[in-house]
């Protein structure tokens, strides 16, 4: 005796094709978030276009550019590189060490004042953290004057740090990003349960152990975040590095660059193309190198302490 089984009718549900928005309907539904989405793209992409076909562009006029390109030639990037005035490979190294030094001790500096601020109970703690708020509200403009002289002074007692050097240079970036930074991973660090802290301390850990062995690890995104945006803020700023290094050969690239549109602006300006998209490349690797921690990084220290 055979049975048949009748055909399953609980299987997933198909949609309905009828029922999805049509016309005018599917406009105000999802197509006006489509025609926003591909005018901040055009909008987005169209200065990396220009930049690039600018600098594949051997006639280096400002106004011979403007049709993307017409012309395709290496010649800027061999002219950025061959021009003995102006040492482009200089500029690149000194600054990766600058932006990569800085990076890291804003992050080793501002984690550990952040791991304190979290973890310990000490008389002006919350005085401290409300400072470190309203410093970052003053324009650093208002600091530039100070800066100067300050670092001028410091040349004639400790010459490393003073005024042309590229370690005086970091120091004021550290100084002038700390603060924020602090607050920043002050924020995430609290999300890291104490207990921990107190199951590691049982077991006989020291506060330093705690701190590089275990707390680092789990607070890696908001790390990796504050070093990404330290290392860019380092690599493109151009009026603190303009003030501090006056010797050309210790330029960073913001400054040096500026060299070649300051004077004959339509000569170099196809050069000038040619290094600024060499020098989007190592910011472009590192975030896509870190882009797995930014969006935990960002969102997960938001949270009121």
């Amino acid at each position: 005796m055979t049975t048949t089984l009748a055909p399953s009718t609980t299987g997933p549900a198909v949609p309905d094709r009828d029922a999805r928005p049509h016309g005018l309907r599917w406009w105000r539904e999802l197509g006006w978030r489509h025609a926003v989405a591909w005018v901040a793209l055009a909008f987005a992409i169209f200065p990396i276009l220009y930049i690039v076909s600018s600098s594949l562009n051997p006639g280096g006029s400002l106004t011979g550019s403007n049709r993307l390109f017409s012309r395709v030639s290496p010649a800027n990037y061999v002219k950025l590189f061959g021009d003995p005035v102006h040492p482009y490979g200089k500029w690149f190294v000194n600054t990766l060490l600058i932006a990569s030094t800085t990076a890291i001790g804003t992050v080793l500096l501002g984690a550990a004042a952040a791991y304190a601020f979290s973890r310990f109970r000490f008389r002006g703690r919350r005085g401290g953290l409300l400072a470190l708020l309203l410093i970052q509200m003053f324009p650093q403009l208002l600091a530039y004057v100070a800066i100067f002289l300050l670092l001028s002074t410091l040349k004639e007692v400790f010459p490393a740090i003073g005024l042309g050097q590229p370690f005086g240079l970091v120091l004021v970036y550290l100084g002038g990003a700390l603060g924020v930074n602090t607050y920043l991973m002050y924020g995430f660090f609290n999300t890291v349960p104490k207990d921990m802290d107190e199951a590691a301390a049982i077991d006989g850990a020291g506060h330093a152990r705690i701190f590089f062995t275990i707390i680092l690890r789990l607070v890696a995104p908001i790390l990796a975040v504050v070093g990404l945006l330290s290392f860019v803020a380092t690599f493109s700023d151009f009026l603190i590095a303009s003030i501090v290094l006056v010797d050309p050969d210790r330029q960073t690239l913001a400054v040096g660059l500026f060299q070649f549109v300051s004077q004959r602006f339509s000569e170099y300006w196809g050069v000038f193309a040619a290094g600024a998209v060499l020098a989007a490349v190592p910011v472009v690797l590192l975030f896509q190198f870190l882009q797995r921690y930014i969006v935990s990084g960002l969102t997960q220290g938001a949270v009121k302490s």
